[in-house]
């Protein structure tokens, strides 16, 4: 059994999933394509050897026949109206973050799913596929480190360039943060605090860098992230779970040990693509098996988009206001709070 995926948007992150679906995963097949840019998806079905229609525009896409599956990877502002269209016409929809711009995007996304009566979508948080945030999840809920008390978390990239603000090191960098932190302590976020240290010097004249962000959930955990994106020496996540009984770590990506010049080192990654390719391809062939095995994905939901959406709003009003700011959720609607199996037929 195969799923046939129709893509929308041809750019770096499409061209990865489009690669792994065709070289090394199975059980899917990309068999449909468009861009903005025709001449862009002509050239990837050509770069790909794909058996893969181009389509002039999303909507001839996600009414093929041919196609199960939708997958997003277009520009952020249109991913809203591609989900839309995509749940209407009854696909199946894998959707890079963000799910939409706006929580109210990422709730009418939901509206329609539950109307539709089934789930048809999965974000793209690749992190909950990451072996590391796996084994720190199993720690945590196998009460390992006792009750949670605190995180502290940091995220740190190279450089950004001159188009980088300061809203995106919440709505681009921090939002994968809200959501994995969600997902391993399981609880929902009551307010968020914004805090600007001294300012790097490699940090453009309109950008804000790094920052520190205070988030707290219902049951009072506290949460410290840490967000800089001018650190020069390379990419690098970390994260600290501090239970009443213990701390459980972030493992840091696996690397040799050299011992050279009087020094003892080892590799810290640059590139955030070689940082979490692992669970970009597990998380694709989740969506894949998931479908295939029980009729719906298993990956983070709609309203885990809507959570995340929420949440990243809140921070940028911090950002903006320098105050506490409340994170004010919708409850957590009864469609999303468990599992169903239903039958699929696919080509």
């Amino acid at each position: 059994m195969t799923l046939n995926f129709g893509v929308i948007g041809t750019g770096a992150i499409g061209r990865e999933h489009i690669k792994r679906i065709t070289d090394k995963l199975s059980g899917g097949k990309i068999v449909a394509v468009t861009d903005v840019n025709e001449e862009a998806a002509k050239q990837v079905v050509k770069q790909y050897g794909l058996e893969a229609l181009v389509y002039p525009d999303d909507q001839s896409l996600v009414n093929s026949e041919n196609v199960d599956a939708v997958l997003v990877t277009s520009w952020g502002p249109a991913h809203e109206q591609n989900v839309l269209n995509a749940i209407e016409a009854g696909k199946y929809v894998f959707c890079e973050k963000p799910l939409a711009t706006t929580a109210e995007g990422c709730r009418r996304i939901a509206e329609a799913e539950m109307k539709h009566g089934k789930r048809l979508v999965q974000v793209g948080f690749m992190r909950r596929y990451d072996s590391g945030y796996v084994q720190l999840k199993q720690a945590i809920d196998r009460n390992e480190i006792g009750e949670p008390l605190m995180v502290r978390c940091v995220h740190r990239n190279p450089e950004v360039d001159g188009t980088y603000t300061t809203e995106m090191a919440v709505v681009d960098t921090l939002i994968h943060e809200i959501d994995v932190l969600h997902w391993l302590i399981s609880d929902d976020y009551k307010s968020v605090q914004v805090i600007y240290p001294k300012k790097a010097s490699r940090a453009h004249a309109n950008l804000k860098d790094p920052q520190l962000i205070i988030m707290e959930t219902k049951s009072g955990i506290v949460i410290q992230a840490e967000v800089f994106v001018n650190c020069k020496y390379g990419y690098d996540i970390q994260c600290e779970v501090i239970g009443e009984d213990g701390v459980a770590y972030l493992p840091e990506p696996a690397s040799i040990v050299t011992r050279k010049g009087a020094k003892r080192s080892t590799d810290i990654l640059v590139d955030w693509k070689d940082r979490f390719m692992d669970a970009y391809d597990i998380e694709i062939q989740d969506f894949i098996d998931s479908i295939i095995k029980t009729g719906q994905p298993n990956g983070p939901t709609s309203w885990d988009g809507y959570i995340a959406a929420v949440t990243a709003d809140a921070c940028v009003k911090a950002q903006e206001s320098g105050q506490k700011e409340s994170v004010d959720l919708e409850e957590k609607p009864v469609f999303y709070t468990g599992k169903s199996t239903v039958n699929v037929i696919m080509h």
